[in-house]
């Protein structure tokens, strides 16, 4: 007998939530076959069968939160082995799409809201190998889901009839939720786990906001003038230049060990991007920021964020950040007073870039383009004269890109 665990697949997590089994008891399965889809704190992710043999008993219902250790299910091996499991989680399952990451101050805010695509990994595997274009499918699974039948009764209409039992019966088990003739939305998954993380950071940590506001003209004007060779996104501005600033004044860049009573100022700056997915809130992290030129920081950037919207960023890249920036301006946001990514320190928002009038040195208005930003800090850690250097000094490389210039040689 083989025991399939909850795993620790790295990211420190204690708890998952079972989303989806693959399988029923009694069923045949082969090694590696995905047998169940879980949801991290920071990702989902498939549990793979470690033997070949037969599912005995499946031990926990869909939607329970478990423990790291607990044993979801049991497999008869076909060689009778007596080993624990060694079902390890896969690559990250994949997620709706969404055109754009919310990262990045190229973006252009889409009004319409997020198309959400209620199906497993395995179900998108298979509609990937049918060439199905799961969007276009109807789901007859709990709540709408999407199911592997589902994909191929869509692929061959000519088969569907014969399985039209799957649907009735998908479609009376979901009358007879006690959901169908409310408003609910379940309260689990990723959004369960930002809920607990949020939780968590604004009972453990009293927060302070800082707000300023950035002249943006002779930057928006230096990335222009950059175009022609390369283009750069404001937010790899924002990155590189905080990575500066905060080797200034590392205490932004810390975490705090309450129980030793010690303060840990981290050697190098891993920059997590919040990025607002359809599945949710999540912080890719570029790590050692601080040593990379522009131009890497723009591309690694983009990445991290296309595969958060993806839903396939590792268990690394969605770990391990020491500060967090949130780009909300390309949204519309004029300001706003973030929540810190525990155990940080501190937090920065940017918000909208506006053209406005403003009176200049020489007491002439004159139209800038002007930022507000806000830093969320610890103010257990810190105190304001800190937080208004450090955004002063954080400003004054923004509005002086040669200045800015002369850090980066």
């Amino acid at each position: 007998m083989v025991e399939v665990k909850l795993h620790d697949i790295g990211e420190g997590m204690t708890e998952g939530d079972i989303i989806t089994y693959f399988v029923k008891e009694g069923e045949d399965v082969n090694e590696d076959q995905p047998i169940i889809e879980v949801q991290t704190e920071k990702m989902v992710t498939e549990l793979t069968a470690p033997k070949r043999g037969k599912i005995k008993d499946i031990l926990v219902e869909e939607g329970a939160t478990i423990s790291v250790g607990t044993t979801i299910l049991t497999i008869d091996a076909e060689n009778g082995s007596n080993e624990e499991d060694k079902a390890s989680p896969k690559d990250i399952s994949e997620t709706p799409k969404s055109s754009e990451p919310v990262s990045g101050h190229d973006r252009k805010l889409e009004v319409k809201g997020p198309v959400r695509i209620k199906a497993a990994p395995y179900t998108r595997k298979i509609a990937r190998e049918l060439e199905v274009d799961i969007e276009q499918v109807q789901g007859t699974g709990k709540d709408g889901r999407i199911t592997v039948e589902d994909v191929k009764d869509f692929k061959s209409p000519g088969e569907a009839a014969d399985k039209g039992e799957n649907v009735v019966t998908a479609t009376k088990k979901a009358a007879e939720s006690p959901m169908e003739d409310e408003n609910w939305i379940p309260f689990k998954g990723r959004r369960k786990k930002i809920a607990k993380k949020m939780t968590q950071s604004i009972y453990t940590i009293p927060h302070v906001a800082h707000m300023e506001e950035v002249d943006m003209t002779e930057l928006l004007a230096f990335r222009q003038e950059l175009k022609p060779e390369v283009s750069i996104s404001i937010a790899a501005f924002f990155i590189k230049t905080l990575a500066i600033a905060l080797k200034d004044y590392p205490i932004f860049n810390s975490e705090l060990d309450e129980e030793n009573g010690r303060i840990l100022l981290k050697d190098s700056v891993h920059m997590g991007i919040a990025t607002d997915t359809p599945e949710g809130l999540i912080v890719p992290v570029i790590r050692n920021t601080e040593g990379k030129p522009l131009s890497d920081i723009h591309k690694e950037m983009k990445s991290l964020t296309a595969k958060a919207m993806e839903n396939k960023l590792t268990g690394k890249e969605a770990t391990g950040s020491t500060f967090t920036i949130s780009n909300v301006g390309p949204l519309g946001s004029i300001g706003a007073t973030p929540i810190i990514n525990y155990p940080e320190v501190a937090l920065m928002a940017f918000h909208k870039t506006k053209k406005m009038p403003v009176v200049d040195e020489n007491d002439e208005i004159v139209i800038r383009s002007m930022m507000n930003i806000t830093l969320t800090f610890d103010h257990r850690v810190a105190d304001g004269g800190e937080a208004i250097a450090f955004t002063n000094r954080f400003k004054s490389l923004l509005e002086n890109p040669k200045l800015l210039l002369l850090e980066l040689v």
